[in-house]
């Protein structure tokens, strides 16, 4: 990217020390810098990625309440469709196992005292399913 003055003209351009002579000779500059530069400069970035990895860990509490009312949603949808194979007579394994899925994130707080009691209602009932079909 280049830096445009008023006039248009390049405003950055090499110095004039940074030139190479025709001799080919080394030389160490008079001018030390510190040599911990680079060592400040990588914990400076090892502290960004930090602040950035602890601001993803940061839930919002939207977020977790949208993901507990979906959970509970899931959970009542499986209950009702072994409700429905339990009328028909035709209970099988891979509808225990959806609701043995559907009971693992019902325990989570939510934030909302009233979601978690709705939550821990819909989780006792999907306890008791389990213990009545033997498969807890």
């Amino acid at each position: 990217m280049r830096v445009y003055g008023p006039n248009g003209a390049a405003l950055a351009s090499a110095p004039a020390t940074a030139r190479r002579t025709a001799g080919g000779s080394f030389s160490v500059s008079e001018q030390e810098t510190p040599r911990n530069a680079t060592a400040a400069s990588s914990l400076r970035a090892i502290s960004t990625l930090d602040a950035l990895m602890a601001l993803q860990g940061v839930e919002d509490p939207t977020e977790r309440k949208k993901r507990a009312v979906a959970k509970g949603r899931n959970a009542l949808d499986v209950l009702d469709k072994l409700k429905l194979a339990m009328l028909d007579g035709s209970v099988d394994g891979p509808t225990l196992a959806r609701l043995k899925v559907a009971a693992d994130g019902l325990t989570d707080d939510s934030g909302d005292p009233g979601l978690d009691s709705v939550l821990s209602e819909i989780n006792l009932r999907v306890a008791v399913e389990l213990a009545k079909s033997g498969s807890r």
